[in-house]
């Protein structure tokens, strides 16, 4: 009798960093059920991609994360197809400044939606599932959300929420499911752009003096899932080095 292959949700996986988790727990034999909210022509291409080399091996599922009967949905539609779910991965960011001063509810609301609410709420939905298959959560948090960034407040504050969901999570979900981040330094600069100054400091604040890539990034949300067997409750940086430098 063969095992059924393992089943990870990831969120905000149309591409950047979603995509190569997509890719690299694909290429290690799990099922996917992608999220996406507009990037709809990179997921299906992604999707088409990865079908290519295990036939029925994706389910695509377009959701507005800040809208909550999604949220549950996203869960069941994913267990409705594959009949289990083994692996969460709450991906999915918004990123922009808020400065002091003109910063809107709209903008809390963004931030908060897809950096800690959608977050919690899919945990929520997914734990009995996890439960079942003693699987894991991994969310993506960021350096800031231990270190405050100049004119990004709200986004500071959501993503110091899904650390602290992180730790409270794995407290709460355990023995039976395994809940830790991974915190990207520099991988991809904000599309919005980015100072070439801006970039050249940050740099310089690195130790390995690079930017990182989404791979490297994939390579450990994989190995928390997979292989991190007594690891709960834990954040891994992959930042360079940076948080080293200050």
């Amino acid at each position: 009798m063969s095992v059924p292959p393992p089943v990870a949700l990831v969120t905000g996986s149309a591409r950047r960093i979603g995509a190569a988790i997509a890719r690299r727990l694909h290429a290690d034999g799990y099922d996917l059920a992608l999220h996406y909210r507009h990037s709809q022509d990179a997921v299906q291409a992604l999707a088409a991609e990865l079908e290519s080399r295990r036939p029925r091996s994706v389910l695509t599922l377009q959701a507005e994360l800040s809208d909550f009967d999604r949220l549950p949905e996203l869960v069941a539609r994913t267990v409705g197809r594959f009949g289990r779910l083994d692996a969460l991965v709450n991906n999915a960011s918004a990123f922009e400044p808020t400065p002091i001063g003109t910063t809107t509810p709209r903008q809390w609301d963004q931030l908060f939606a897809s950096n800690a609410h959608a977050p919690f709420f899919l945990a929520q939905a997914a734990a009995p599932h996890l439960k079942a298959s003693r699987g894991a959560i991994v969310n993506l948090i960021d350096l800031y959300a231990e270190r405050p960034l100049a004119r990004h407040t709200l986004y500071c504050m959501a993503k110091a929420a899904l650390l602290m969901a992180t730790r409270s999570l794995a407290l709460e979900l355990a023995p039976e499911v395994r809940v830790n981040a991974v915190a990207p330094g520099a991988i991809l600069w904000p599309e919005q752009g980015h100072a070439e100054a801006a970039k050249q400091a940050m740099l310089e604040r690195t130790p390995l003096a690079r930017t990182g890539t989404p791979e490297e990034v994939a390579a450990a949300v994989r190995w928390l899932l997979a292989e991190a067997s007594y690891t709960t409750g834990q954040v891994i940086r992959v930042d360079g080095g940076r948080m080293l430098a200050g």
